[in-house]
C-alpha cells in the first residue's frame, strides 16, 4: 500500500477550491507527489514535464474540455485517468470511458470517496504487476521483519502471531501519526471488530513485550489516550 502512494498524482481542475480540496485529502492519506494544473496547456505540460502515475481530469476547463486533454495524453501516455465532471449525463460518462479513462465521478462528491476510488485504480493498475514486499525497519536495537513477521533482536528472534502482524502494519503505515482503536480492530477483524477493543490492548501489550525495552514505559509504540495508538519507526528500507 505504501509503494501506491508514492505515485504521481495530477489533479486538473479550474476550481481553486477543488484542487484544494482534493489535494488536502490526499496528502493526509499519505500521497506525498501531488501536481496541479488549471487548464488544458498546463496540465498537458505537467504531463509531459513530471510523467504522473494517474491523473483527476475535470471535463469543463477554460481552454478546452478534459475528454480532448486525455486524447492528447493517450498519444505519450497510457496512465490511469479518473474524471469529475458537473455534468452527469450518460453520454459524457460513456464518452469519457470510451476514450480509456478508469472512472467517472459526477460533482457534486464525497472526498473520500473519490480517494477510494483512486486507490482502486491504483491498485488494479500498479499492484497487480508487481509484488510489493513488506517492509523492514528498526525500532532501536530491534529489527522488525513484517515480510517474515519476526522481530529481530541482537541475541534473539521472535516471531509474530497472525493478529500482532496485522496490528504493526497498519501502525507502520500511518508511522508517526494516530491511528484510532477502531481502525486497528477493523484492519484485524474487519467487519466483526466491534467489541474488541479490550482483546486489541492485549495484542499491544504483548507487540510491546517484543519490541520495548521497557514494554511498561513504551517509546516506540506509543497509547494516545481516547484515541488510539501511534507508532514511531526511527527508519526504514
Amino acid at each position: 500500500m505504501e509503494l501506491l502512494k508514492n505515485k504521481k498524482i495530477l489533479i486538473v481542475d479550474d476550481e481553486p477550491e477543488i484542487r484544494e480540496m482534493i489535494e488536502r485529502f490526499l496528502r493526509k492519506e499519505g500521497f506525498f507527489r501531488v501536481y496541479t494544473a488549471d487548464n488544458f496547456v498546463n496540465a498537458l505540460a505537467v504531463c509531459r514535464l513530471e510523467k504522473p502515475d494517474a491523473a483527476i481530469l475535470d471535463v469543463m476547463l477554460p481552454d478546452g474540455d478534459g475528454f480532448s486533454l486525455l486524447s492528447s495524453i493517450r498519444s505519450f501516455s497510457d496512465m490511469p485517468v479518473l474524471f469529475l465532471s458537473a455534468r452527469g449525463e450518460d453520454e459524457d460518462r460513456l464518452l469519457g470511458l470510451g476514450l480509456g479513462a478508469d472512472d467517472y465521478m459526477v460533482k457534486p462528491f464525497l472526498p473520500r470517496e473519490l480517494i477510494l476510488r483512486l486507490m482502486a485504480i491504483l491498485k488494479r493498475v500498479y499492484a497487480s504487476n508487481t509484488v510489493e514486499r513488506l517492509p523492514v525497519f528498526r525500532l532501536g536495537e530491534q529489527t522488525i521483519d513484517l515480510e517474515s513477521a519476526v522481530v529481530q533482536g541482537t541475541d534473539r528472534e521472535l516471531p509474530l502471531t497472525a493478529k500482532e502482524h496485522a496490528i504493526l502494519i497498519k501502525l507502520y503505515e500511518n508511522q508517526g501519526r494516530i491511528v484510532t482503536s477502531d481502525a486497528l480492530c477493523q484492519a484485524v477483524w474487519g467487519d466483526e471488530s466491534y467489541g474488541y477493543e479490550n482483546t486489541l490492548m492485549v495484542h499491544v501489550r504483548r507487540i510491546r513485550e517484543k519490541i520495548e525495552e521497557d514494554p511498561s514505559k513504551p517509546v516506540f509504540l506509543l497509547t494516545v489516550r481516547g484515541l488510539g495508538y501511534k507508532l514511531m519507526a526511527q527508519e526504514s528500507r
